[in-house]
């Protein structure tokens, strides 16, 4: 194998807005012009019928005049959105047997397991990770309010592995700050598609809602951001790869994006991978460490969560197809 491969695909983020309060400004640029429905869900990354629901409420405005579904928006165009108020929802505590890594006074690491949501959303309220949470500890941090209390970061709901949750406002801003400075770190294992020819690379590639299908994310210039992961190959199979990413942003689905988009989709994934894939609850992807300072003491911390009894025995079932 050669030493290193960088995959780099860097794009600007053409995107521009400014909010304030619940109505919201944006400027319509060349990339979003057309019907005002579908430039409405590329400004706030919403769901077509989203969109045509706040148009048909009248809270879509081009120069004070409600726009239609069809209305041609153009570039240079300048819109406000009246966004309604969110409904309140009750997010109860349901006791749990939570896999506890770490817990003191200002923090608590737990051990996700595959299916579990980490925290609750309009249709979907209970059995997730912050129900649990409430029901193991009162004092969470408020700052993402109600429904992700605590919640600094997520991993997805066939995602295992490690996350810190926050169990005070200064604990959590602490955490966002490292998130924010890179100072924090996150390893995740993977096993993905294709052996790689190669020991190391970087994907260095904004991600953003996928245009064509609004319930995935995609590699785009349009309303994205940017998103980089550094990967180190483990060991190549005959079909396969066992490979250790590190975050360096912390996009929507960021690695399974990443590796579809250099050829390698994460195997199992039923959102981003082939339907010809290993058989699996979901995607074959576990947050394997977690770094840290601690955000009292400033003592730096790193923890460690093993791969699920599936993912282990699909990767033991591999050995036998080793590239060397």
């Amino acid at each position: 194998m050669s030493e290193r491969n960088d995959v780099t695909a860097q794009v600007p983020d053409t995107s521009e807005d400014m909010t304030d309060g619940n109505v919201q400004t944006f400027t319509i640029d060349a990339d979003q012009a057309g019907r005002a429905d579908k430039a409405l869900c590329l400004l706030m990354d919403i769901s077509r019928a989203r969109s045509r629901e706040l148009i048909d409420d009248g809270r879509v405005l081009l120069q004070d005049t409600p726009v239609k579904p069809k209305t041609d928006l153009k570039a240079g165009d300048v819109i406000t959105v009246d966004m309604p108020p969110e409904q309140s929802l009750d997010v109860l505590p349901e006791d749990m047997d939570l896999d506890i890594i770490y817990e003191d006074s200002d923090i608590i690491v737990i051990n996700k397991p595959t299916g579990m949501v980490v925290h609750p959303a309009p249709g979907h309220v209970n059995g997730t990770l912050v129900n649990g949470l409430l029901a193991h500890c009162k004092d969470l941090s408020g700052i993402n309010g109600v429904m992700r209390p605590g919640i600094v970061h997520r991993i997805d709901k066939d995602t295992s592995g490690l996350l810190v949750v926050a169990k005070n406002d200064m604990a959590h801003q602490s955490l966002a700050d490292q998130l924010a400075k890179k100072t924090a770190h996150r390893e995740y294992r993977a096993i993905v598609h294709h052996p790689f020819p190669h020991t190391h690379g970087t994907v260095d590639a904004p991600i953003g809602r996928d245009e064509k299908d609004r319930q995935c994310m995609a590699v785009t210039a349009k309303n994205s951001k940017p998103a980089v992961t550094h990967f180190e190959v483990l060991e190549n199979f005959r079909n396969y790869a066992y490979v250790l990413c590190r975050l360096e942003t912390g996009r929507t689905h960021q690695i399974r994006v990443h590796m579809k988009y250099i050829g390698h989709p994460v195997a199992g994934d039923p959102k981003y991978g082939p339907r010809k894939t290993l058989e699996s609850h979901g995607q074959l992807l576990h947050a394997a460490a977690l770094e840290l300072d601690h955000p009292r003491t400033g003592e730096h911390m790193r923890f460690e969560a093993p791969l699920e009894p599936e993912f282990a025995k699909i990767l033991q079932d591999l050995e036998s197809e080793v590239i060397q």
